[in-house]
């Protein structure tokens, strides 16, 4: 049985824990938590450098599906009584839409898919595209949403990203991709800016079931909701809804409030176009 475990900003790799039959074989791998033996359920959080808390709470298991694919299926595809079918903007495959400044969703990690539709039900999150998502989240119960995530994680479409050729012809202002690479892979440590893969995983594959996938996402949705980040870092998104503030822990916040315009807009190049593999490896991430 194994665990994908939720941890604070501060969480320090290669940590050893220790090792009971009651509570099963503790350990960390990169930068996932992570837990092996019985069936118990706990919440851990790795804070400063070692301390670690455990609660006991609910958790989703790695292989389980939060819900009902088909129902979800249905909904995305052809929409809900008066709830709008989510193809419409996010494409029939899911990859979104350059124009209308949706993101991709297919495959994208089911319990972020599941946390953005609960905060936008909630309004802890503003709809600052379309001005749509608040209205429909609201409208789908929460079995529903279980379900639209679910159905989107199952959409294997292959890693495509945005074309950065057209969308510099058409007058995008287009970052450099191998700029924003060193930031992703390195960071800056000197302006406090951590690398981007610390959460996301190698070139933002997405690690374990908390932090959201972002190599293959859209160019103009990356650009702009790291936008919205920064902006949330000093506003809160009640007082304005181009702000977006419902990060865990304002961790998004913290790091975009340090970018400027330019370092934004290279790591969204650099994100949209990069491989979730690395060079000798021809497979793809396992992610349940």
């Amino acid at each position: 049985m194994l665990w994908e475990i939720e941890h604070s900003q501060s969480l320090v790799p290669m940590m050893s824990l220790p090792y009971s039959k009651e509570r099963g074989a503790c350990y960390i791998t990169g930068h996932t938590l992570k837990m092996r033996g019985v069936g118990m359920q706990a919440r851990f959080y790795v804070i400063g450098t070692g301390a670690l808390l455990m609660s006991l709470g609910t958790l989703t298991e790695a292989s389980e599906s939060l819900g009902n694919e088909r129902n979800g299926r249905e909904i995305y595809q052809m929409g809900k009584g008066d709830i709008p079918a989510c193809a419409g903007c996010h494409a029939e495959d899911g990859l979104g839409l350059e124009d209308m400044g949706t993101p991709r969703l297919a495959y994208q990690v089911d319990t972020y898919i599941l946390k953005q539709l609960t905060d936008f039900a909630s309004d802890k999150r503003q709809d600052n595209t379309q001005s749509v998502m608040n209205d429909i989240a609201k409208s789908l119960s929460k079995q529903d949403r279980r379900d639209v995530a679910t159905y989107v994680h199952s959409l294997k479409t292959p890693f495509i990203g945005s074309d950065l050729e057209t969308l510099r012809a058409d007058g995008v202002d287009v970052g450099k991709p191998y700029q924003g690479k060193m930031i992703a892979e390195y960071g800056a440590p000197e302006r406090g800016i951590p690398a981007c893969q610390s959460c996301h995983d190698f070139h933002g594959r997405s690690a374990g079931r908390m932090y959201p996938a972002l190599s293959g996402q859209r160019y103009t949705y990356l650009k702009h909701e790291l936008e919205a980040f920064r902006l949330g870092a000093t506003t809160s998104s009640a007082k304005d809804p181009m702000a977006r503030d419902n990060d865990y822990h304002g961790q998004m916040r913290s790091v975009a409030a340090r970018l400027s315009d330019e370092d934004i807009a290279n790591v969204a190049a650099f994100l949209t176009v990069s491989s979730p593999v690395s060079p000798g490896n021809p497979r793809s991430p396992l992610r349940d």
